[in-house]
């Protein structure tokens, strides 16, 4: 059996624009994508923790150290700026591999900068 576990996420980043013009998908400081171990066009979930509201969509890589997170396109309509949002990517792994699986889980600060890269998340753990 085959389970789809968590991946990776980038945990509370700051929306710096949404643009209801853009054809689509969600633009992210490289930084963070390099900390979450992302890649342009990869599919991914994203949980808006301001509004409740939660899409799927793809990444685009946006201007190293620049703090951005840009919601394009449709999507625009589930998150303004200033939104808190959770970037999250998940896998397929085998049951076997199961027990060593770790994800990242990418902290940032107030300016969407990475604060801290975790492989783990505890239950009950506050921001």
């Amino acid at each position: 059996m085959r389970r789809e576990m968590l991946r990776a996420k980038v945990h509370r980043v700051r929306v710096t624009e949404a643009n209801l013009e853009y054809e689509g998908s969600l633009t992210l400081d490289a930084d963070l994508m390099e900390a979450g171990a992302f890649t342009p066009y990869e599919k991914v979930d994203v949980y808006n923790v301001t509004r409740g509201s939660r899409f799927t969509t793809y990444l685009i890589e946006g201007a190293r150290g620049s703090g951005v997170c840009c919601v394009n396109g449709a999507a625009a309509h589930l998150a303004a700026k200033d939104d808190l949002v959770i970037i999250a990517s998940y896998a397929t792994f085998e049951e076997s591999e199961i027990p060593g699986h770790r994800p990242r889980v990418v902290l940032v600060d107030a300016e969407n900068h990475v604060r801290d890269v975790k492989s783990a998340e505890l239950a009950g753990a506050r921001v």
